[in-house]
């Protein structure tokens, strides 16, 4: 009897392992299919005679947001914004291709590793949050794209993973890689975090929507860094 119960047990878990297989194969991982149509536009145009993009603005929610709250921003200075809510810097690295390269631009700037602090796909070293980013930016150079590193926006703590605590010193830390490496390869490195921070290296108050995501004012700061990052006059 125990035998046959330890039988349909196995076959149980198997079926639940193929079953969990199956809704993960029809899953986006990477988020190809969410700018699929627009992109196929932007190139369609190009074709047509239409300029190149200035700017592909690479991201999570941040950039998302951003592209939602302040369109003009983009449409007037000829940019792009490309952020997915809720993806890691491994994820951007997977759609770098389609998402950027496809799109013929000048600058491409990267805006990675909130997400992976907060661990939204598991535990990931800082140090391969880094690579992640320094291998789009590799990519991007080969292509004849100019790499711009974002840092990454203060932050005391995320919301949605209140379990890990402060994690604002790690952001730091990962801010000053990414700083060092865009100047050892002469890349421009946009600062967003002393611009933003409160006095405990969290997103100010008056510039958030929370503690993670800025509100237009605080967009409207990050877009006169990068207007003066990008030598566009206004």
């Amino acid at each position: 009897m125990k035998k046959t119960i330890s039988v349909i047990a196995a076959f149980c878990l198997i079926g639940a392992a193929l079953a969990g297989q199956a809704k993960a194969q029809e899953r986006d991982w990477a988020g190809f299919s969410r700018y699929a149509k627009s992109n196929e536009e932007v190139i369609a145009a190009q074709k047509a005679g239409a300029k190149k993009p200035l700017a592909v603005f690479m991201g999570d929610s941040i950039t998302d947001a951003w592209a939602f709250d302040d369109p003009s921003f983009f449409a007037d200075n000829n940019f792009i914004g490309r952020g997915i809510s809720g993806q890691t810097s491994s994820e951007m690295l997977v759609r770098f291709r389609k998402d950027v390269l496809d799109l013929n631009p000048k600058y491409v700037l990267i805006l990675a590793g909130t997400n992976d602090l907060a661990q939204n796909n598991g535990p990931i070293a800082i140090e391969d949050t880094y690579g992640n980013i320094v291998s789009m930016c590799e990519i991007a150079k080969l292509h004849k794209v100019k790499p711009v590193i974002c840092s990454i926006i203060p932050a005391s703590s995320f919301g949605w993973r209140k379990q890990l605590g402060d994690r604002s010193n790690d952001i730091i830390t990962l801010n000053n890689m990414l700083k060092a490496y865009a100047a050892k390869n002469h890349f421009k490195y946009i600062d967003y975090h002393s611009a933003l921070k409160d006095e405990v290296n969290g997103l100010q108050t008056a510039l958030g929507k929370d503690d993670v995501h800025p509100n237009l004012f605080g967009y409207q700061i990050m877009e006169k860094i990068v207007l003066e990052a990008l030598k566009i006059k206004k």
